[in-house]
């Protein structure tokens, strides 16, 4: 079956169109003649799996056609659609050695499309955590999305939303060493505590190498905050929940320090930080 696009009847689109069949009809579209969508927030496709898709499509076809726009004509452009969803597959479909895909052809502009393209890679659950937050502050800056409005089209809280946009207080060097090393978000949302830049990028080089997980990096950063007493109006921005961890957190640490055998641990909710904390009788 090299070559061959075998396209289900009447399939639905999945991801941000949430299962919506889709009713504007499959046409065939030569690869040269899409474009990649210039909203894209996705910078980084595994290659293992696109080799595998790929592979996957060279055997059986494309199962689920991707979703395209006309392009306003250009002068010597070559593209005549711009690619709305599916980027994944239409560059699996390239290594595979289709000349033509099947799509689904959208009526809408440019910004619809951007919106679109946007909220599709933001449903998917491999989108890096900076990736995502990017999205979301063009979402909101760029097509003039309201929080409340990201937080309804992702089903998230307005919080979640909050979070996820302080993550890009971090300078491009701790990203990139936050992604590099493997680190979580909540490892991310810890060291923005730390408002002095450098002061974070040394506890944050210490996390990495100490291989510190979630837990004993919320510790490591409340035991830097509850060492540097005067602050200097360098560490609190007046984020309430945060200055509450970091009380909990000094009193914690002051029953150690007075020979107190005292446990804590803390998850974190979109709206919570829990805490449980355990002293020893003795």
């Amino acid at each position: 079956m090299d070559g061959v696009i075998f396209v289900e009847e009447n399939k639905e689109i999945v991801g941000g169109f949430c299962g919506k069949t889709v009713s504007e009809g499959i046409i065939a579209v030569a690869v040269e003649e899409i474009m990649p969508n210039r909203a894209q927030p996705r910078r980084v496709f595994d290659q293992n799996s696109l080799i595998e898709l790929s592979e996957s499509i060279r055997e059986h076809g494309l199962l689920q056609p991707i979703v395209v726009r006309e392009c306003e004509e250009v002068v010597g452009s070559v593209f005549k659609y711009e690619l709305i969803a599916g980027e994944r597959r239409l560059r699996a479909c390239k290594m595979a050695g289709l000349t033509e895909i099947p799509c689904i052809l959208l009526d809408v502009g440019v910004e619809k499309s951007a919106e679109l393209a946007i909220i599709e890679n933001l449903h998917r659950k491999d989108l890096g955590i900076f990736e995502t937050a990017e999205a979301i502050l063009s979402l909101i800056e760029v097509y003039g999305l309201t929080h409340e409005e990201v937080a309804r089209k992702l089903s998230i809280t307005q919080s979640a939303v909050a979070n996820k946009l302080r993550l890009l207080k971090l300078s491009e060097t701790e990203r990139e060493l936050i992604i590099s090393n493997d680190l979580t978000e909540r490892h991310a949302r810890c060291l923005i505590r730390i408002g002095d830049e450098r002061a974070r990028r040394d506890v944050l080089e210490r996390i990495i190498e100490k291989k510190m997980n979630v837990s004993a990096a919320e510790e490591y950063v409340a035991s830097v905050l509850d060492d540097v007493e005067g602050l200097r109006g360098v560490i609190l921005r007046g984020e309430r929940g945060i200055n509450c961890v970091n009380v909990i957190q000094r009193v914690i640490n002051k029953l150690r320090k007075s020979g107190c055998e005292a446990k804590s641990t803390c998850t974190e909710t979109d709206d919570f930080y829990i805490y449980t904390i355990t002293v020893g009788k003795n």
